[in-house]
């Protein structure tokens, strides 16, 4: 029998890193795949490297560490409340390391920068793991107030696109290809993983009272910041950041240089939200999402493609290079012990 139960076990851990590790990547290898079966590499390559403006590319990367550094200073701000107190660079290193770490198992940075945080500076990981809960919070309402904004600012480009294209929900429903509805049904059954997963973790840190005492602390202490304008400002410039590196990247192609901030924002904000689809980085469901949004804006289909393809890698090995840096740098950081380390 406990041969049988061993067996069991090995089976599930193996079930578990297949669906925190594998399959995210078979889900955005597959979308990817087929939105780009068939295109003619060389012509993609040739876009890079003759039609592509390179300048806005660049000047768009300092907003796109910057973002990260934001998020950093901001969580270290969070964290006085409950007793921590880590250092900038620190807080900052972890922050560009959790990112690359996503890269390989989507959420997995959340939990990575707690586990900086606590052997570097000492910090309590539950203490740590409840801020970012409240940081998911701030950014999550902040998120769906510019979704509304947006939406009700850009409703005539929809309405025009609807009215121009007859288009209503009986034929969006039946216009799609079975590789349409394949794609949504995968996103979705992904999205419902990734939920489970989150439980099972939240479940797991449940059983500890210390554990779940700490992350309560984290949730609670958006109120008890000492600076809450500060806060503000960092919870602006976060997300400033990330929109200025996005649209920066507009002016690269001569096909969106044109575009308005408008359908900036619009696929901003549509992209933002399919990266909730547990694939690295949102390869795959950012590319679909986008690339249809830009696409209701005018821009042929073959371009659009070259647009997200291009801007999600090379936006991908900033986040690449920079979770390099941040490994590097932590190797020449040394860790502050504290007493309370023995007991968390």
């Amino acid at each position: 029998m406990s041969a049988l139960f061993r067996i069991f076990v090995a089976v599930m851990k193996m079930s578990s890193v297949f669906l925190k590790v594998v399959m995210p990547i078979v889900l955005g290898g597959a979308i990817l795949y087929w939105m780009y079966r068939g295109e003619d590499w060389q012509t993609i390559w040739h876009v890079m490297t003759a039609e592509m403006d390179w300048t806005w590319m660049l000047l768009s990367f300092p907003f796109g560490i910057a973002a990260q550094a934001f998020r950093g200073w901001r969580w270290r701000q969070t964290l006085e409340p409950v007793g921590e107190r880590p250092r900038s660079s620190v807080s900052v290193h972890s922050v560009f390391l959790s990112y690359a770490a996503s890269l390989v198992v989507p959420r997995v940075g959340e939990f990575t920068r707690c586990g900086v945080l606590k052997r570097y500076d000492g910090v309590s990981f539950a203490k740590a793991l409840g801020t970012v809960v409240t940081e998911r919070a701030i950014d999550s309402l902040l998120i769906m107030g510019i979704t509304a904004t947006v939406l009700l600012v850009e409703m005539s480009t929809f309405g025009t696109f609807f009215r121009t294209t007859g288009t209503n929900l009986h034929d969006i429903l039946y216009g799609f290809s079975w590789a349409g509805y394949f794609v949504a049904a995968v996103c979705a059954v992904a999205m419902l993983v990734l939920l489970h997963l989150l439980l099972r973790k939240l479940s797991f840190y449940d059983k500890v009272r210390s554990t779940l005492r700490g992350i309560w602390q984290g949730v609670v202490s958006l109120k008890d910041v000492r600076n809450v304008p500060l806060f503000a400002v960092f919870t602006l410039a976060i997300w400033l950041s990330y929109f200025l590196h996005y649209y920066l990247t507009f002016f690269c192609f001569d096909f969106t240089a044109h575009l308005g901030m408008g359908c900036a924002l619009v696929t901003f904000i549509v992209g933002s939200i399919a990266v909730i689809v547990p694939t690295p980085n949102g390869a795959g469901p950012w590319h679909f999402a986008v690339k249809t949004m830009l696409i209701l804006y005018g821009v042929p289909d073959e371009q659009a493609l070259y647009f997200v393809l291009i801007v999600h890698t090379v936006q991908t090995m900033l986040v690449v290079l920079l979770g390099i840096y941040a490994w590097l740098a932590l190797n020449f950081t040394k860790p502050v012990r504290k007493a309370a380390d023995a007991t968390d």
